[in-house]
């Protein structure tokens, strides 16, 4: 007999009554009725009961200092078992476990390890501090939820990258120390200790490795990567580090790299969920027409409520806040349909108007109510006739019982309030579609955008991309506006609101590339010094090529319908980016930073301890 396991702890059933077996695992959770005593011993797999009495005559098998002992052993204590399976009275069997049938009468043991008083409950769902959680991660990873979070990751990552070998992808791995160079966050740096004040970066992502990959002639890659970006954490966002699916493909267009990735995304969401799915081809959704009627270009298509521009209505209307903003600045008029709010009280209303205010810095949310006997009432209604409220319903799509709402800003200010009214009305009144996943692609990304800080054009999405229009369209952009105007073959993933990837079609043609980085004021020398090799390649023969990288934690995230990333990621910085298990990010010694030529300065004045 094995000396720890005969069998693991969700594998026993009523074929096995009267064997004689062996197992190990941990103490989760300890039973005593009137000298029979139960124990739930878990391992990775699941639960089996174990029982011993010093009572009844039928179970003792247990000397009384070894009774004891066992029953006086601490949660999470790791024993090893030797005994004979039983078979569980009608009354006792647990229906709820695979094992649910069968028990082991304990016949002899040995305690492999103590455990001492725990920080935080393994055999509970009870809420615990987060860093508590995290100091305690190992602990934390026992518990059933997260424990089966883990494992779902695990299955995800397989049934991916055995998809991605099944359409003929290879799977090549790509450097973590590379050079700095800007992608859009801020980059985590390694010093060098060979080369003095030189640093190496972590890849934000594999961005250039996978398209000289391309030119390298492989035609089609795909990595479960690492990226590592210095950003501040969120619910869907963790701080440091994210794996992702990285893909690339030569010689595709837009539509072939949507065609590849679609029947990897519905089967993955499709096998680890019984949640409807979008079928494929998964909707096109243009950028500007998200803006507009989602008010975000990661729209949660489970929310029926669509946005409209009514700023002509209002522009001729006596409403003079809104003719006035129209007239003299600019601004537009959004009109976000709450359906059935009519029958809403009063403090609804007041509360969507308090939240735009407090929560978005708005200056207002107007609103109107159109009754079931289609009267129209509200604080703004004595400003639109008759006309302009018949008007008003067509163009929102509005029936007798619906309210709208109204913001006017500025256009990029406006979509952005307008799409969080769209989502709090979506939650206030219950309207998202259950238990399903829905997917969409956003594309013809802007290729460039009003820098507000720094009073310039920058791009957009990346600089990598390949403006629609090539070339020529480069040459004809000789104003801010007709830049802002261009577009790329740029595109996102998008599911259930939250955005899974972002992609595009390459930019392969070293005069595209200089061109796109001239009318952001950066010069050949700019572009030679920070992506030399991607330029030194694209001179000696570049195909065509595009990819996209689907994250992967947030691919788990939904499966697992967890709100917080965290709870798929198996030692997780906090939102502070520290591991508080391991202690990091550390001080380091004297000795390292001299090898290293560096050394740390007191910042802002502060001593160092």
């Amino acid at each position: 007999m094995h000396k720890y396991r005969t069998h693991h702890c969700n594998e026993l059933s009523s074929a096995d009554i009267g064997q004689k077996v062996r197992l190990s695992g941990w103490v989760h959770r300890k039973r005593d009725h009137g000298g029979v005593f139960f124990i739930d011993l878990r391992d990775h797999y699941g639960i089996t009961q174990i029982v011993t009495s010093d009572q009844d005559p039928e179970l003792i098998r247990l000397e009384e200092s070894a009774y004891a002992e066992l029953v006086s052993l601490s949660y999470e204590s790791v024993i090893t078992i030797t005994g004979t399976v039983l078979k569980r009275s009608d009354e006792t069997v647990n229906g709820s476990i695979t094992t649910g049938r069968i028990e082991v009468l304990i016949e002899d043991f040995s305690i492999n390890s103590k455990a001492e008083v725990l920080p935080l409950n393994v055999n509970s769902d009870m809420p615990f501090p987060e860093d508590i959680r995290l100091k305690y991660r190992f602990l934390d990873l026992r518990r059933e939820k997260l424990h089966k979070n883990i494992v779902l990751r695990n299955q995800v990552i397989r049934f991916i990258r055995e998809k991605m070998h099944e359409l003929g992808f290879n799977e090549f791995q790509t450097p973590i120390l590379t050079a700095s160079s800007p992608e859009g966050a801020r980059d985590f740096l390694v010093p060098s200790r060979l080369h003095y004040g030189m640093f190496y970066a972590l890849p934000q992502a594999p961005q250039q490795f996978k398209q000289l990959l391309m030119i390298s002639g492989f035609d089609r890659y795909f990595q479960i990567a690492p990226c590592f970006r210095d950003e501040d954490a969120r619910a869907d966002r963790a701080p440091g580090e994210f794996y992702q699916l990285d893909v690339e493909m030569s010689f595709v267009t837009q539509e072939d790299v949507f065609a590849t990735i679609e029947p990897v995304l519905y089967g993955t969401f499709k096998n680890f969920s019984d949640f409807a799915v979008t079928e494929a081809p998964f909707p096109r959704i243009k950028y500007a027409d998200a803006m507009l009627k989602f008010g975000s270009d990661k729209p949660d298509l489970r929310n029926p409520i669509v946005i409209s521009d009514v700023t002509d209505l209002f522009k001729d209307s006596g409403f003079a806040i809104f003719k006035e903003a129209i007239d003299k600045h600019s601004a537009c008029v959004r009109a976000i349909p709450a359906p059935q709010a009519a029958a809403q009280p009063r403090s609804f209303f007041d509360k969507m108007v308090s939240y735009a205010q407090t929560d978005l810095q708005a200056k207002g949310l107007a609103y109107i109510v159109f009754g079931e006997d289609g009267m129209a009432k509200g604080p703004i209604v004595k400003f639109l006739n008759e006309a302009q409220l018949r008007d008003l319903k067509t163009q929102v799509g509005l029936q007798n019982g619906d309210a709208v709402f109204f913001i006017c800003e500025k256009p990029a200010l406006a979509s952005k309030m307008a799409g969080h009214v769209r989502t709090k009305i979506g939650q206030k009144l219950d309207l998202l579609e259950k238990d399903v996943y829905k997917l969409c692609w956003i594309i013809d990304f802007p290729f460039y955008e009003w820098n507000e800080d720094e009073k310039r054009v920058d791009f957009s999405h990346n600089p990598f991309s390949m403006p629609q229009g090539g070339i020529e369209a480069l040459e004809a952009a000789n104003t801010v506006e007709k830049q802002l105007a261009l577009t790329a073959y740029q595109y996102d993933i998008v599911c259930n609101g939250i955005e899974l990837s972002s992609g595009a079609i390459r930019n392969h043609k070293p005069e595209i590339m200089y061109k796109a980085f001239s009318l952001v004021d950066y010069d050949k020398d700019f572009v030679d010094n920070k992506f030399g090799a991607m330029i030194k390649a694209f001179t000696y023969g570049a195909p065509p090529h595009g990819g996209i990288a689907p994250g992967i934690d947030r691919i788990v995230m939904l499966l697992a319908n967890e709100p917080n990333i965290r709870e798929v990621i198996a030692f997780p910085l906090n939102q502070n980016a520290q591991d508080l298990l391991m202690g990091a990010p550390s001080s380091v010694t004297a000795k390292q930073l001299k090898e290293l030529n560096i050394s740390v300065v007191p910042k802002l004045g502060k001593k160092i301890a």
